[in-house]
């Protein structure tokens, strides 16, 4: 089976992904900087579909309007050359020290309106370069000093802003859905709506709910030691899943970014099979960045998409094997006739509910093959089945 990767996979990477030079806190870069034309050009070879971006990755902050238009043009045409698209865009509201005690949660109203007001000329860019997703990440949205801000009242102001960029949106006509991506901290020691149930609870109290979704990631999951199959799998519920990052993570730690599938493969799996399973149709992008030891991103990019196809194969395998289909057959095929008996309440099923007997002994009695179902999985991804 080949793992090579096609656009019809639709693969996409941060452009600060493959532009990461290595930098961390305790030492400078390691590997030359790559022009936004050389990441392009080197994803298209690679077979990747998509690129996401932060306005500052393309345009330089505060850009004489002549040189925002030059690099766009020259971005859009080059996008068009190797057949690739911008799919998802987003602001930078964490890099400039203006940001550093929030954008839409700062204290100080001028940088709330400041921040949307960038927020707005990077909606422009981001519909005009055909990014169909906005992300919010709010890196800085948060706080270390709790004497410092009411969480309410924050939250109130986030709020307020979300609005407001919603209403220009519908405005200005523009097909494009905006994704709040959680991440529990770091930069901040807290930040606001840290997992996928914040955010969902956040999104019902906006005047226009049904403009905005989430994009969980991988890392910011782990690092509040949730499990993100299940963070996933409630955005999918909800019909608010835009958009995915994919990486990998050592548990509550700082954000590794590793690359996806590297640091647990069965995770990895059951993510490919949750996003399989439910035919999710967007973009699989990617958020991680090379080990400070890589000379270049390439064999990350490579690595990322071969690990991302191969659970892929996985995933049919595991659909395809008799035994493993035959105990989820055994698990899942219990008490038939119970089926449907909560599908739609109404009086006469509510009389009946209430009526029905159970044999307590025997549903507790009932044998569940959760060892032999997860040794099989086991097995599979180790080869061996």
């Amino acid at each position: 089976m080949s793992f090579t990767p096609s656009p019809a996979d639709k693969f996409a990477f941060g452009l600060w992904c493959i532009q990461n030079r290595g930098r961390d806190p305790f030492g400078e870069v390691t590997r030359p900087a790559l022009t936004v034309e050389q990441c392009i050009r080197g994803l298209a070879e690679r077979g990747v579909y998509g690129l996401e971006f932060h306005d500052n990755d393309l345009i330089p902050f505060g850009a004489p309007a002549a040189e925002r238009d030059r690099i766009v043009k020259e971005t859009k045409k080059l996008l068009a050359d190797v057949g690739m698209k911008a799919t998802m865009a987003t602001t930078n509201l964490f890099y400039h020290p203006v940001f550093k005690d929030g954008a839409f949660t700062s204290t100080d109203p001028a940088i709330r309106a400041l921040a949307t007001q960038k927020v707005v000329a990077a909606i422009d860019l981001a519909v005009e370069m055909g990014a169909d997703v906005f992300v919010f990440w709010g890196g800085r949205e948060g706080t270390e000093v709790d004497a410092s801000k009411d969480p309410v009242r924050a939250t109130q102001w986030f709020r307020e802003a979300l609005n407001f960029l919603c209403e220009y949106v519908l405005d200005q006509d523009y097909d494009l859905k905006f994704s709040i991506e959680p991440k529990p901290n770091e930069p901040r020691g807290d930040i606001y709506l840290p997992t996928v149930g914040h955010v969902l609870a956040f999104i019902a109290t906006l005047n226009q709910p049904h403009l905005v979704g989430t994009n969980p990631e991988i890392a910011h999951v782990k690092m509040a030691g949730l499990n993100p199959y299940h963070e996933f799998a409630a955005a999918l519920d909800a019909g608010k899943l835009l958009d995915v990052h994919l990486n990998d993570q050592k548990p509550l730690r700082f954000d590794q970014d590793l690359s996806f599938g590297s640091e647990n493969l069965k995770e990895a799996f059951f993510l490919v099979k949750l996003l399989t399973d439910h035919q999710y149709g967007g973009t699989i992008g990617f958020d991680a960045h090379p080990y400070r030891s890589e000379a270049s991103p390439w064999d990350f990019v490579t690595r990322n998409l071969r690990t991302y196809k191969i659970m892929q194969a996985k995933v049919q395998a595991f659909n395809e094997n008799k035994a493993i289909q035959q105990l989820l057959a055994e698990i899942h095929g219990a008490s038939p006739e119970a089926a449907g008996m909560l599908t739609e309440y109404s009086r006469d099923a509510c009389r009946r509910l209430k009526s029905q007997s159970f044999d307590i002994e025997s549903l507790a009695g009932r044998a569940l093959p959760y060892e032999k179902l997860d040794q099989l999985v086991t097995e599979l991804l180790l080869g061996v089945l």
